[in-house]
């Protein structure tokens, strides 16, 4: 009974249209309005016109909405360069989305860090955002 059930289970999980379905249905749950709020923040922080983009996600499902990604500023990236990381996270899931917080490696900027250096970065990027709209 026991080798009837794992049998099961993998015939289920080895058939082609249950692996094509479930990348597709994980894809709607991405946001690209989301992902490229997160994009732009990057480069109001970094001071960069253009910002190279790895692996990007996007989670506007959470409270709060949010966006991750890795990125380089390298012109000429390659995929081992795409080490930098940076996570945004927004009031609301849609425009205009409220910057709420963001963090590049380990340092996070936000309107309550005790640093006001960072706080100070976080106003500014969050005029800067705010401008956008």
């Amino acid at each position: 009974m026991k080798h009837a059930f794992v049998a099961a289970i993998l015939v289920v999980a080895t058939s082609g249209p249950a692996l094509v379905a479930s990348p597709a249905a994980a894809q709607t749950a991405q946001s690209a309005p989301l992902e490229q709020a997160c994009v732009s923040v990057a480069k109001n922080f970094l001071l960069m016109p253009t910002v190279k983009t790895g692996v990007v996600q996007s989670f506007p499902e959470l409270d709060p909405p949010g966006a991750r990604l890795t990125y380089s500023t390298r012109e000429d990236a390659k995929p081992t360069d795409f080490n930098n990381e940076i996570s945004c996270e927004f009031d609301k899931a849609t425009a205009p989305f409220g910057l709420r917080r963001f963090c590049i490696s380990n340092v996070c900027y936000g309107p309550s860090e005790q640093d006001e250096e960072n706080r100070r970065r976080y106003l500014e990027v969050k005029a800067l955002m705010d401008r956008q709209k």
